[in-house]
């Protein structure tokens, strides 16, 4: 998974990635800060009118996140005690444009990284507590499949905001409700966006298991 303190790049992905869902929130009428007592780099308490969240944003440059286990190996740390995540992430990983933010009930990404931890370790991979345990956000969810179970939540909750990386680009697409429940397409290019051969190739490769080099695709007209 990337190593988002690898490249003075990276670092800049992983600023410019917070800050957009930062942006969005307020564009939406959310009062953002830190939450008090909370020492996590990640969480803030947000605000509009009677409604108030204590979220955790996920930055993703491969279109993967991660939950820390805790040490104890009873819970997930940071995921424990907030009320939503807000993942974001490159639309392209190799030559990305545009990062995609999601709004996600934190019960529901428990219990995909409890169901994802479950399966894993039923089927005999090594799990260290105080490691990350990493998901796909753009991977269909597939019980037979211990790495791709509780995968897929990307696609399940479609964007709330598509926003260009470029600070002086094109304002923000697909803005809906920071819930969720409104926005259309999928936050992949499954979802009716032009979908390149590189990005069909990066999917199967990851979904299969194998190196995208063994990936050959043909096109007829």
């Amino acid at each position: 998974m990337t190593d988002v303190y690898k490249t003075p790049e990276k670092l800049s992905y992983k600023r410019r990635l917070f800050a957009i869902v930062i942006e969005t929130l307020q564009r939406e009428g959310w009062k953002v800060e830190r939450a008090p007592g909370n020492s996590k780099g990640s969480v803030r308490r947000i605000t509009r009118g009677s409604e108030s969240f204590l979220v955790s944003i996920r930055t993703s440059q491969d279109q993967y996140i991660a939950f820390p286990r805790n040490e104890t190996d009873t819970g997930w740390g940071t995921l424990e005690g907030v009320d939503v995540v807000i993942p974001v992430a490159l639309d392209d990983p190799d030559h990305p444009t545009t990062a995609q933010v999601h709004w996600v009930e934190a019960a529901e990404m428990r219990d995909r990284f409890d169901r994802s931890y479950k399966a894993r370790r039923e089927a005999g991979y090594q799990m260290t507590a105080g490691r990350g345990h990493w998901l796909a956000l753009y991977l269909p969810d597939d019980h037979k499949t211990p790495t791709l179970v509780g995968a897929g939540v990307g696609l399940d909750h479609p964007p709330i905001a598509r926003v260009p990386l470029d600070p002086g680009g094109m304002p923000a697409t697909a803005v809906n409700d920071p819930k969720g429940k409104d926005a259309p397409g999928n936050g992949s290019p499954r979802g009716g966006e032009t979908l390149t051969i590189p990005q069909a190739k990066r999917l199967l490769a990851k979904s299969l298991g194998v190196p995208e080099s063994s990936i050959k695709i043909s096109i007829e007209a």
